[in-house]
């Protein structure tokens, strides 16, 4: 059974940052993922929304706080204000602003839309961020380069290779994946990419609609190429055809970024063998497949 937040530790991290709020109600379990426990703590003011986890979620959450500053400052789509992260003894918090969902109108996927592509508008000199973080429960390593085929060939695509190879998937996944990162330039004849700011994990769970705007949240912050974003959002749906026509209209996707989707799902999906065993292995196969 998952354990109370400790109300000191809450209490220190409310008083830290100016909200002077006092708790009503016990912290109520609220679905917030597999990986921490979330809670919503109702209070005299407004309701917080809390994860907890040990210690060792400390760094975890910081590199959260910081990605969703990151993109709160490029003022292109809402994100949850951070409120505060703390790691008090056995305990690593992490509190962000209430948000009530409500149904996506007609809208929403529009807004969304044009609101990513003013997010990948941000831009920087080179590929990778200042920190590491987490792509789900996987660590995500952003040392920074300016060379995007490295950085996608060593710190995504071969990283998750690796793993997968430490996890026993070897045979056909290792040497096609070998294959791959060998000729993984191809995908980019002549096209060169922008290290534009990105969400990182952008699937159907990590947005939603408050007060009739489109929020993302639980990012995995870096600057890469923007069609990783994009490839993310195709590979398990949650986005309608206004959400691609209104990118589309804003940014207009280059020659071949179809191929080079492929490439960018296949992160995802080693990293969900990675994470969650062989069920992901016959995907990963047939995007391997596809690409060499």
């Amino acid at each position: 059974m998952v354990g109370m937040p400790r109300w000191p530790a809450l209490f220190e991290i409310l008083r830290e940052h100016d909200i002077d709020v006092s708790p009503q109600h016990m912290p109520r379990p609220v679905g917030g993922g597999d990986i921490n426990a979330a809670w919503e703590v109702r209070t005299d003011a407004a309701p917080v929304f809390l994860k907890t986890g040990p210690p060792s979620a400390y760094e975890v959450f910081l590199a959260e706080a910081e990605g969703l500053r990151a993109l709160a400052d490029a003022a292109a789509i809402r994100v949850p204000r951070v409120l505060g992260c703390i790691c008090s003894g056995a305990e690593a918090m992490l509190a962000l602003e209430w948000l009530n969902f409500e149904p996506a109108g007609r809208d929403a996927d529009a807004a969304l839309g044009s609101g990513l592509a003013r997010l990948h508008r941000n831009v920087a000199k080179r590929f990778g961020w200042h920190r590491d973080n987490t792509i789900g429960a996987t660590p995500q390593h952003n040392d920074w380069s300016s060379d995007w085929i490295e950085f996608l060939a060593e710190r995504r695509i071969g990283f998750q290779l690796g793993l997968a190879a430490r996890n026993g998937f070897g045979g056909e996944l290792q040497n096609k994946g070998e294959r791959l990162l060998d000729d993984l330039g191809r995908f980019f004849d002549g096209y060169w990419p922008e290290p534009s700011l990105l969400h990182g994990d952008l699937w159907g769970g990590n947005w939603a609609v408050a007060d009739g705007e489109p929020v993302i949240f639980d990012p995995a912050v870096y600057y890469g190429d923007r069609e990783s974003d994009l490839a993310m959002t195709r590979l398990f749906g949650g986005f309608g055809p206004g959400f691609y026509a209104a990118y589309g209209e804003a940014w207009p996707l280059a020659p071949g970024h179809d191929a080079r989707s492929l490439v960018y799902q296949l992160y995802h999906v080693l990293n969900h063998l990675n994470l969650f065993g062989s069920s992901y292995l016959g995907r990963a196969l047939s995007l391997m497949r596809q690409l060499c």
